[in-house]
């Protein structure tokens, strides 16, 4: 089930709709532009209550799961922590993908 989620994140980066890294999630967050943020289930403690924190703040929903290997490997880049869809529908198709699996450990 994690592939299906992970091969929708190299389709949505595809198509464009994927930021990733720290500032400009953060950034995306704050505009409204960011649909869904994914944070690595192994990124720092730090790292998910910043994302955890902002994501509520702004109302965004948040997806907490797989690790940065598997993260970075899906949208062809090397080692990912955070990444944000853009789009209301690939944000739809991944939430609803991962909320059928027990590899993702929080999702709001």
């Amino acid at each position: 089930m994690s592939n299906k989620a992970l091969s929708q994140l190299g389709l949505a980066m595809r198509a464009g709709k994927v930021i990733s890294g720290d500032e400009i999630v953060t950034k995306s967050i704050r505009s409204s532009e960011a649909k869904l943020v994914i944070v690595a289930g192994d990124a720092s403690l730090n790292t998910r209550k910043k994302f955890r924190d902002k994501c509520g703040t702004y109302q965004v929903p948040l997806l907490i799961g797989f690790d940065r290997e598997s993260l970075g490997a899906s949208v062809g880049k090397p080692e990912r922590v955070v990444l944000a869809l853009t789009d209301q529908g690939f944000a739809n198709l991944l939430r609803k993908t991962v909320s059928m699996t027990s590899e993702v450990e929080y999702i709001e």
